[in-house]
């Protein structure tokens, strides 16, 4: 049903978000808005389809966080230790953490997606800055199809065109760098994280196909200038007659 208050603040943070995108709650309250039921819905439909993702919907597994002092108790290669130096160099608190209620399955997409932010960032090893938000939402485009993602991605693209021009090569590198690793990587959306605290982050990224530097590759060979990639080493191309 139409209601005109809520539209009102939705646009009104949409506002927010769009002139300081690091406001997170101005971001994460556009969701009900950006992905209402009926989307989640189908998002929840189209990620039945994958046998993990329709095994975690029944098992439904959480972050599962341990403590900080555990979490850096570990060696220092694993996936808790680096969560663990994600958190504290990004001045995160992990009793802040948001954790949402997961009755329904289409609560437990939103739940499972929030609380593993900060993993995602740790696998694909994007920054917290604005760039590297906006490939983390092109990485969760690629994988789950999330509109909230294309959301994000639109206010992004939206802010860089009137407040951070500059800046729109690194934010466009990033976002084709989330996208491809997206379409390369298995599906992420279920992964019992708090089995896994103790893994090398190396295992973690080959046993879910990421590929960061072929990726960073692909797209320093992407952006290289034709002349360039033509003519190696600089050499002046032939001239015509």
């Amino acid at each position: 049903m139409w209601n005109p208050v809520a539209y009102a603040q939705a646009a009104w943070r949409l506002t927010r978000a769009i002139r300081d995108p690091e406001k997170l709650q101005d971001v994460l309250g556009l969701a009900p808005v950006i992905a209402p039921p009926m989307a989640m819905r189908r998002l929840v439909e189209r990620l039945t389809q994958h046998a993990s993702a329709a095994r975690a919907f029944v098992e439904r597994p959480r972050l599962g966080l341990r403590s900080l002092p555990a979490l850096r108790a570990l060696p220092p290669d694993t996936l808790g230790r680096a969560f663990a130096d994600h958190l504290e160099a990004n001045r995160l608190d992990l009793d802040a953490l948001p954790s949402l209620e997961a009755r329904t399955d289409e609560e437990y997409v939103r739940a499972h997606l929030l609380e593993s932010h900060d993993v995602w960032h740790v696998l694909t090893g994007f920054s917290t800055d604005v760039a590297g938000e906006l490939g983390l939402q092109a990485f969760s485009l690629a994988q789950v199809g999330s509109p909230f993602a294309l959301g994000v991605l639109a206010g992004g693209l939206t802010n860089t065109l009137l407040y951070a021009f500059s800046q729109r090569e690194a934010r466009m590198r990033a976002i084709v760098r989330g996208w491809l690793l997206g379409q390369r990587a298995q599906l992420l959306f279920g992964a019992p994280w708090c089995q896994m605290w103790d893994v090398p982050l190396a295992e973690v990224r080959r046993r879910y196909g990421l590929e960061l530097a072929a990726v960073e590759a692909v797209l320093d060979d992407a952006m290289r200038p034709a002349t360039e990639a033509r003519h190696p080493g600089g050499a002046s191309p032939p001239q015509s007659c």
